[in-house]
């Protein structure tokens, strides 16, 4: 597929004082389809690498992937709530990864992203990012419709129904994130009783479709949150 260069707005987060916005280069934007975990992993691997050695651009990868649990840097295996014979019975992988958080599920009709961006020299806020994960994710929500928030003392994106959008990030040398967010667009939400998503006990789970009434797919969803990714950012994307 041949580049399509998007416009960005300007806003304030991602411009560097020293850098006006026009001269910063485009986040390439990857739409990867299905993929699993471990090739995600692999794939993240390799592009915090090349950045920090060869000075790729920024990306974004926008996927989604088979049921799979993932273990955080602050997660305690008692909020897996499934035996190991109960999950691979129910196709469910597991792995432990290098992000922050807790336990958190991914599956078909989750959109997850993840940013393989330099917040080298001026940005280098963790703080900060996570709060501008969270507006691109507010933002694409209020595009169709659905009023979502933060919620003080927790990271991720809260609608009244329920928390409908997770985050967990790594910083590399170099400060190189990767790792990054997840989207309930149309997922089965019964897979979350396998779980106490990111370890929180009293929050009901939430997804785009349930609160709209209606089927509602990765491919309607992607572009007003690649929209939304070049405001928050004040960054123009490419497709790769």
């Amino acid at each position: 597929m041949r580049p399509a260069s998007l416009h960005a707005s300007k806003i304030s987060w991602g411009t560097s004082p020293r850098m006006p916005e026009e001269s910063l280069p485009a986040i390439e934007v990857r739409k990867l389809g299905r993929v699993s975990y471990e090739e995600a992993l692999d794939l993240q691997a390799e592009l915090v690498t090349r950045k920090q050695t060869e000075g790729i651009p920024d990306q974004l990868l926008l996927l989604e992937h088979p049921h799979v649990i993932t273990v955080g840097t602050s997660s305690r295996r008692d909020h897996i709530l499934l035996s190991d014979e109960e999950r691979e019975s129910r196709g469910i992988q597991l792995f432990e990864v290098g992000r922050g958080g807790d336990v958190t599920y991914h599956g078909p009709g989750q959109l997850v992203g993840y940013p393989i961006l330099s917040l080298a020299p001026d940005r280098k806020d963790l703080h900060r990012y996570l709060r501008a994960l969270e507006e691109v994710l507010i933002q694409t929500l209020g595009h169709f419709g659905i009023s979502a928030t933060r919620e003080d003392g927790f990271t991720g994106v809260w609608a009244p129904e329920g928390k409908i959008a997770a985050i967990g990030v790594r910083v590399s040398s170099g400060w190189i994130t990767s790792h990054g967010f997840s989207l309930n667009v149309d997922p089965d939400l019964s897979f979350f009783t396998t779980i106490v998503p990111c370890g929180i006990h009293d929050r009901p789970v939430a997804s785009m479709a349930g609160i709209l009434h209606r089927p509602l797919s990765l491919e309607e969803v992607i572009p007003p949150l690649v929209q939304s990714f070049q405001k928050v950012f004040s960054r123009g994307t490419s497709v790769a």
